[in-house]
């Protein structure tokens, strides 16, 4: 069993004597690592290192930092398998899965390498008589990322070569149940040139959560996870004066109108529903079948959903994170069912004996879903997709709109006017035509509406470069000496 230590000031840091916590392979019961749980002494130690780093860091150059940022790009690109295996070993997911995760993320490392383009500010000469006036944007200092579970290597990657690029310095909290990716990360960071103390990382629980929101060093906090705790960071880290963005939870509905291909749209529907066991905040959990193709939909993806593999050297389909959160899941199953949803594919039926110790849940589809059923109202977090029948297009979209979540949707159609119509009216953050799980490019933003966001800054692209600095306007006059004499009033441009 390996010991995954805190990285602090470019040195393992596993302080004896405190509290641990073991990381288990939810594929099959194992455990693979040990963590140590940050006391206050560690948080403080942590936030001390980036602070020291701070000055030094933001005084770099933008050309020195640009190829450090290349090269941890090219370091990472030629190593991705092997940070997809760590993936694999703690979360569960198949390999396929967990190298897409790391190829998404790079695309935020390749987009902060352009940091000198996206940092340049602009000059007006002569504004006034003489006086010339610039903007600049400037680093905050240290900052917090406090990263979920589902994303172990992707959702840093969000935030952190942003953070980084914009003379930032980091202490990143990962999940205390799959740790290790962001590590490795690190380490990869300073084999490419960063300087010790620029990134740091702080293994622990709601202790060093806390530790973070409250510490006054600390300049703003990033985090992704479930909506109640998204909600909990948000009030308490702006309570102590932070920037804070805060992504929470969804429950994301793909509406399928009678047009639409719906060879594409169950394909859609089972790809969006059941990869990566449904752990993804763009997952689609709702399909909404409009008008009378509901039968036949729901038939093409029982077909496809039955075909899925749990086994195997090539799975469809890993575990789900714990066997904790497979009971979890299995629980609004059975109270689907007995609040009247239609089973189509039970994958409760899958045997633990099949796999001892492992924590899998099968693809399950419940049919005639309605609103007031609990499998409906909460965010499952698993591979359960519901399928709720409407009349018509403006009760689908009454139904998304009514919904307190709105991360993302999307909408499957041959019909332009409808798609634009629906882009326009719904109210959600990100939305997908014919595309069933619309994660934006990495220069633009990510982040929903709702419940699904605490903050009004979004992860990445333009809002990201924003969200880690501040504005600055500078005036300035180089008028003749011989000018002079006093102006009491208020300045007046001429």
């Amino acid at each position: 069993m390996a010991t995954t230590s805190h990285l602090i000031n470019g040195r393992n840091v596993f302080p004896s004597g405190v509290r641990t916590t073991e990381v288990e392979n939810p594929a099959n019961g194992e455990v693979v690592a040990e963590i140590p749980l940050a006391s206050p002494a560690e948080v403080d130690q942590a936030v001390a290192a980036a602070k020291d780093a701070f000055q030094s860091w933001r005084s770099t150059s933008l050309s020195r930092r640009v190829q450090i940022l290349f090269r941890y790009r090219e370091l990472l690109n030629a190593r991705k398998d092997e940070l997809a295996a760590i993936i694999s070993r703690e979360h569960g997911k198949v390999h396929s899965d967990a190298l897409g995760e790391v190829t998404r993320g790079l695309e935020v490392v390749e987009f902060a390498c352009g940091i000198p383009h996206l940092l340049k500010g602009s000059f007006t000469q002569n504004a006034s008589t003489s006086v010339d006036v610039h903007s600049a944007r400037h680093p905050l200092g240290p900052v917090a990322v406090i990263t979920p579970f589902n994303f172990p290597a992707m959702v840093p990657m969000w935030f952190t070569p942003i953070a980084v690029a914009t003379g930032n310095t980091v202490v990143i909290k990962p999940s205390e149940k799959d740790p290790s990716a962001v590590n490795w990360q690190v380490e990869l960071w300073k084999e490419a040139g960063l300087p010790d103390g620029v990134v740091n990382v702080l293994h622990g629980d709601k202790v060093a959560v806390d530790g973070l929101l409250n510490h006054p060093d600390i300049q703003s906090v990033s985090f992704v996870g479930s909506t109640p705790v998204a909600k909990y960071v948000y009030e308490t880290g702006t309570a102590a004066g932070k920037r804070v963005q805060a992504l929470g939870g969804a429950k994301n509905h793909m509406v399928v109108l009678p047009d639409a291909n719906l060879d594409r749209a169950a394909d859609s529907a089972v790809s969006a529903g059941y990869g990566s066991a449904g752990e993804r905040c763009m997952a689609i959990s709702v399909t909404v079948a409009v008008g009378d193709i509901a039968d036949e939909l729901v038939e093409k993806i029982a077909e496809r959903t039955r075909g899925l593999s749990l086994k195997g050297e090539d799975p469809d389909m890993g575990p789900l994170i714990s066997k904790a959160h497979r009971d979890k899941v299995r629980g609004y199953v059975d109270g689907a069912e007995a609040e009247g949803a239609s089973l189509v594919v039970d994958g409760r039926t899958w045997e633990e004996s099949d796999q001892p110790g492992a924590a899998f849940l099968g693809p399950t589809l419940l049919d005639n879903v309605t609103p007031e059923m609990k499998a409906y109202q909460e965010e499952i977090f698993g591979p359960v997709l519901c399928v709720v029948r409407v009349e018509t297009y403006q009760e689908a979209l009454e139904l998304i709109n009514a919904n307190p979540y709105g991360n993302g949707t999307a909408i499957f159609t041959r019909d332009g006017a409808a798609a634009r119509r629906f882009e326009m009216d719904v109210q959600v953050g990100m939305i997908g035509v014919n595309v069933p799980i619309p994660v934006p490019m990495a220069y633009y933003s990510f982040g929903g509406w709702k419940n699904s966001l605490f903050g009004d800054s979004h992860a990445h692209g333009t809002e990201g470069v924003h969200f880690f600095t501040r504005g600055k306007a500078v005036t300035t006059r180089w008028g003749d000496p011989a000018e002079g004499g006093l102006e009491l009033g208020f300045p007046q441009n001429d």
